[in-house]
Parts: C-alpha cells; sequence; structure tokens
C-alpha cells in the first residue's frame, strides 16, 4: 500500500488547530490526527543516532544517509499503518521549529500553523482554570502561593509550555526565517472566513479546493484523553464556525492585556494584529 502524502499542523495552543483538523477531516482525501507522538519517535531516534557508539565508529556519511532513509521509512510507515487514505495531517506543535530536520529526509514539506491574538489564548487558559474547579493537577498551591493570582499564572503560562514554549519557538521559526516556508493561518480569519482560509491551504498542497466543507456542522473525528492533559485539556470543538467575540478585557483585564501586547509586540507586527 503506497504511503499516503503527509501535512504537517504546527499551531499555537488555543489557536483552533482542532477546529482547522476536523474541518480538513470532511474531506474524504484526509486523515487527520489529533495531538501526535510522532515527531517525538523520531526525535528521540536523533538522539540515540548522535550518542550511540556503534553510529560514531562507521563511515559519518554512510549513517547519515542511512539515518535520513530510517526516518524516511519510519515516517511514512507509521503514517501508512494509520490510513489508506491519499493525504495525512500530523498535528504536533514542535513541526514548525524543527523544520530543517524535518526537511533533511521528507523534502520541502508543508507545514500549516494556527495563530491567534495572545491575549485571547491567555484568556482561553483562564477560563479553562477557572472552569476546572473540580480538578486538581498541583497547578495552584497556596502554602507556596505558587500561582495563586492572575498575575502568577499569566507569568508562568508566559514562561513554560505550552504557550510560552510555543510563542518562543515561533519568534525563533520568524528569526530563523523558517516561516517563509509555512502556512500562517489566524484563527479569526478562519473563524471569520473560513473558505477563503481554507482555499490558501488547498492552494498551499497544489491541491482543489474540496467544496463539501460543511462549516455549520462540523464532526469532531479527532479524539484525545483530555484527563491525560489535567486541567487545561480541551480538545473539543463547536460545530459551527463562526466568529467569537474577544473576551480578553473582561477576564484579564485592561492591565495584563497591555503587559500581554507588550511582551509578544513582535508577534503582533508580524501577523498584522492590531493593538488596541
Amino acid at each position: 500500500m503506497p504511503a499516503p502524502r503527509i501535512a504537517f499542523q504546527s499551531s499555537l495552543p488555543r489557536s483552533g488547530s482542532t477546529l482547522f483538523s476536523n474541518i480538513i477531516g470532511q474531506n474524504p482525501l484526509f486523515h487527520v490526527t489529533p495531538t501526535s507522538g510522532l515527531l517525538d519517535l523520531l526525535y528521540v531516534a536523533r538522539e540515540q543516532f548522535n550518542s550511540g557508539i556503534e553510529f560514531k565508529a562507521q563511515d559519518q556519511e554512510l549513517m547519515e544517509q542511512a539515518f535520513l532513509g530510517f526516518c524516511r521509512g519510519g515516517l511514512e510507515g507509521y503514517c501508512t499503518g494509520l490510513t489508506d487514505k491519499q493525504w495525512l495531517l500530523d498535528k504536533s506543535r514542535g513541526w514548525g521549529i524543527h523544520y530543517q530536520f524535518l526537511n533533511a529526509f521528507y523534502p520541502d514539506p508543508r507545514i500549516v500553523c494556527m495563530v491567534r491574538d495572545p491575549v485571547d489564548i491567555f484568556c482561553s487558559m483562564e477560563r479553562n482554570f477557572r472552569n476546572a474547579s473540580l480538578k486538581s493537577s498541583g497547578f495552584v498551591n497556596h502554602a507556596e502561593m505558587l500561582n495563586t493570582s492572575l498575575e502568577k499564572r499569566m507569568d508562568h503560562w508566559a514562561s513554560s509550555p505550552p504557550v510560552g514554549l510555543a510563542l518562543e519557538r515561533l519568534l525563533e521559526v520568524v528569526r530563523q526565517g523558517l516561516d517563509r516556508h509555512l502556512l500562517f493561518i489566524r484563527y479569526e480569519d478562519l473563524c471569520s472566513n473560513p473558505r477563503a482560509e481554507l482555499e490558501r491551504f488547498y492552494s498551499y498542497l497544489s491541491l482543489t479546493f474540496y467544496p463539501g466543507h460543511d462549516y455549520d456542522k462540523v464532526k469532531q473525528v479527532t479524539q484525545e484523553n483530555d484527563t491525560l492533559y489535567g486541567m487545561f485539556g480541551d480538545h473539543l470543538i463547536r460545530e459551527r464556525v463562526a466568529p467569537m467575540p474577544s473576551q480578553a478585557l473582561q477576564v484579564l483585564g485592561s492591565n495584563l492585556c497591555d503587559w500581554v501586547r507588550n511582551r509578544y509586540a513582535w508577534f503582533y507586527d508580524h501577523f498584522g494584529y492590531a493593538i488596541d
């Protein structure tokens, strides 16, 4: 069975990545994954290749070619085991920052990245926190005053995975010029004009637009056990694609909204977001 052609999704957290995958999943040519561990398998293999004595003891050029063949074969074998469809869209936040590694054995990879106004990303994290009153993952420690205030939680998210790491990686993607290879879709644009953004996606893959997308009834075909992600695991989607008014001002307040905009001024400039 021939391997499917593979596209990759490397989006910011809380930016509509699950929604996008499930819209694409309406196309019968595509198999779409939930959050994938495929990149981790390849990355761990790279670590062993770099540190293993057996590989160091042999001809380096030959070993490098063999390892690239291993990665290509592992990538395609994994995807062939998942589906017999023509295309697979694999979702992992790390594909973008590891573009050069991926490109070495899967040339000119097509990577789509959903982005969103950072104030709304932080707002979504805080709303999930407030809605998880019955869950406890040790995120807040009152005795040590750990993440006991909104300001502390914001600082924590800005300097740790998933939000801080994803935004830091995205900045590196921009700095290294890798962004010219990726397709960026703003969550707000997807919600307000989904057809236009999907036309950009299909053009990026050199595919004909699929006319059967239904933006009023998006069935969820990706399934994830959100309990494994703690209180911030939330991969359920809204059935209807429509603009959602920002709640950041009400949830975060004007001072913290300004704090986010100042911290990520590069993001607002690069992706054309207005700073109100």
